[in-house]
């Protein structure tokens, strides 16, 4: 929450030619409501569900040749039976990573964005504690701190190696998950 996934995500897409999903409105989609909707009308869990649902159409598609940038919810990750669908997708994943106080002081900038588990400082600490260690099992670990998002965006097509005009190497780093860069 706050580390720019969506920001980052779109600037990335445009470096590579690339098409950018953010996983959180492809729910909003299939469900017809807005993410702190569902979090206020039906819980997390069936927001949960919603989102391993969107995750497995999502790789679906990529299976089938799409290619596309994606950002993926900050609890995504977190969540084993999705860790386990990243995981098979043998896809290039990407932890944006920032101290946990610049992220509360994006989180609470960004005016007229709800975001359902924000709550206070020291439950946004919690949250972020139990999920990092979900995090530093992305393929890359992206600093972003004090950074532009263009510079973040390149800073990640150089990491991985990316072609920025075409897209190409994409598939080359396919299959190198677990290797740090």
């Amino acid at each position: 929450m706050g580390a720019g996934k969506s920001s980052v995500g779109r600037a990335l897409g445009e470096l590579l030619g690339l098409a950018f999903e953010d996983l959180d409105e492809r729910i909003e989609r299939r469900d017809g409501r807005t993410v702190p909707e569902i979090f206020r009308e039906s819980g997390e869990s069936e927001f949960r569900r919603a989102e391993h649902a969107a995750l497995k159409e999502l790789f679906s598609e990529l299976s089938a040749g799409a290619e596309k940038v994606v950002a993926l919810g900050g609890g995504a990750f977190a969540q084993k039976h999705n860790a386990r669908l990243i995981e098979a997708a043998n896809v290039s994943t990407v932890f944006l990573d920032t101290g946990v106080e610049e992220l509360w002081r994006r989180c609470r900038e960004q005016h007229g964005t709800e975001r359902p588990l924000l709550g206070s400082l020291e439950s946004f600490r919690s949250l972020y504690e139990a999920r990092r260690p979900h995090y530093l099992k992305a393929l890359l670990r992206q600093e972003t701190s004090g950074k532009t998002i263009e510079e973040i965006a390149a800073e990640v097509v150089r990491a991985l190696g990316l072609d920025q005009e075409s897209g190409r190497g994409l598939k080359r780093i396919r299959g190198r998950r677990g290797e740090k860069q």
